[in-house]
């Protein structure tokens, strides 16, 4: 088992690697820019380098970059996808120069269009964005959503649509967030609805195609297609049914990063080691 946490970049980009070898992770994710604005400042050789290096000495794989919130690769609005696709090439080139393992996106939002064509717009945004540049061992993961408003990727079918038209072109995997397949109505937080969830997703996606699991708990009820993280084992889905996620002999040898909040000093490493403990590796 490979568990982290997402860490900060505040400070400098190799502090996110810094942080997570200090708190004991095995991988971390993170951002490598402003995720909240259009206009990134960007990175200088220098900072690169020094990231390279941090992460190099702290042994930490796999390493996740996870995009700017705003970019929608999906949208009618051709303005908004012409930003998206241009913010998105950023996202990879400053991945690719960071030398990380993984890009996470989510596929984006239908508003104003209908959902196949929504998919079909993010999979030629995808080609677009990576036109011309050679990826080498970065891989692009598409992240389920919760299925808040017009969103797509809340169903593990729309997820492997994605995938699958854009293969051909780019290396692509999937993202699986446990808060997320909660929220849509994967009934994850019983026995048997885990085990037909990972039936689902091992017909649609495909299991060998899931390179990281986002592990979150819900502040939000079941089906609630709400989006909001809790700590692991005190929101709706739960201690036992987490462990038994992470104990799952197809998912377990994934690695697990978890996004939750951070209302006190310290709280990350806390769910870093209840991820272990339900695990049963403590």
């Amino acid at each position: 088992m490979r568990v982290g946490v997402h860490t900060s970049i505040a400070g400098g980009l190799e502090n996110a690697a810094h942080h997570a070898k200090k708190i004991g992770c095995d991988t971390f994710q993170m951002f490598s820019a402003n995720p909240r604005g259009w206009k990134a400042l960007e990175p200088t050789p220098q900072d690169y380098e020094r990231f390279r290096e941090a992460r190099e000495k702290s042994g930490l794989r796999p390493v996740v970059i996870h995009d700017n919130y705003l970019i929608n690769l999906a949208a009618a609005d051709s303005a908004i996808r012409e930003k998206s696709v241009a913010a998105f090439r950023k996202e990879i080139e400053r991945a690719l120069a960071l030398r990380a393992d993984f890009l996470v996106t989510h596929p984006g939002s239908a508003r104003g269009t209908s959902v196949p064509q929504a998919i079909q717009t993010c999979i030629e945004s995808l080609r677009r964005a990576a036109d011309g540049l050679k990826l080498d061992s970065l891989m692009i993961l598409i992240e389920n959503t919760a299925g808040q408003g017009s969103v797509i990727g809340r169903t593990f079918e729309e997820v492997a649509e994605i995938i699958n038209g854009a293969e051909q072109d780019l290396p692509i995997g999937a993202c699986i967030d446990t808060a997320h397949c909660f929220e849509a109505g994967y009934a994850i937080h019983f026995a048997e609805g885990l085990r037909e969830t990972v039936k689902q997703l091992d017909r649609t996606v495909g299991v060998r195609k899931v390179r990281v699991i986002h592990a979150n708990d819900s502040k939000t009820a079941y089906g609630s297609h709400a989006d909001r993280h809790e700590h692991i084992g005190r929101g709706f889905i739960g201690k036992e049914a987490l462990g038994r996620i992470v104990r799952h002999p197809k998912l377990r040898r994934i690695p697990f990063i978890c996004e939750t909040p951070i209302d006190r000093p310290g709280d990350d490493k806390r769910n870093l080691r209840m991820m272990r403990k339900l695990a049963g590796v403590l």
